[in-house]
């Protein structure tokens, strides 16, 4: 069973796409934006500075988990920050530029199906979670409050939210507002496939 890093361990080495490059520029910049030392962030995110600092260089790319504490920490949710690093979408969206996203210890791979939009509050993802995947997100949500609905389009996952878990099959529809961690949890041989869709309050 693969399960997720804990956080302050070292992720993946190296980026290989120009996405985690952009995305190492834009976690150095907010910081330098808010005045925070290194020092200050792994205090606020409970993450080590030298994880941090690998980070901000792009000498290692992010874990789902890791990623989750920054956003926490800078106050937006994950697909804002990976909005920002990419160009602003066009109205219609085609598969071959949709952003994608992998996470290779924790087997997560998300695609940004309709990119968060200045204009717009709401938002799709694919997801898709290999066997064993096991994912918790333990810090505080960036948005409180924030919409989800969770659609299984194939396999078997267990969700985890206000200390609830919920086992879905294909076609399942699991909907919350965020408020506190939650936990994703491929428990099938096969893989989970799901699209989120994301509304701010």
């Amino acid at each position: 069973m693969r399960t997720e890093k804990p956080v302050g361990s070292e992720p993946a080495p190296g980026p290989t796409d120009p996405m985690d490059s952009r995305l190492a520029a834009r976690l150095a910049e907010l910081r330098t934006e808010r005045g925070w030392s290194l020092d200050d962030l792994a205090r606020r995110t409970d993450v080590s500075r030298s994880t941090l600092s690998r980070l901000e260089r792009a000498e290692i790319s992010p874990t789902a988990a890791l990623l989750s504490r920054l956003c926490a920490a800078y106050e937006r949710p994950m697909s804002r920050l990976l909005a920002e690093v990419e160009s602003e979408p066009p109205q219609l969206v085609r598969a071959d530029a949709q952003p994608v996203w992998h996470d290779a210890p924790s087997g997560f791979t998300r695609r940004s199906v309709s990119p968060p939009h200045p204009n717009l509050r709401g938002e799709v993802v694919e997801a898709t979670l290999c066997p064993g995947a096991d994912i918790a997100y333990d810090s505080p949500p960036p948005v409180p409050g924030m919409e989800q609905h969770i659609w299984l389009l194939d396999g078997e996952l267990d969700i985890t939210t206000s200390g609830t878990t919920h086992t879905l099959h294909p076609g399942d529809c699991l909907r919350f507002r965020l408020w506190g961690p939650t936990r994703f949890h491929n428990t099938g041989s096969d893989d989970a496939r799901y699209a989120l869709v994301v509304v701010l309050p």
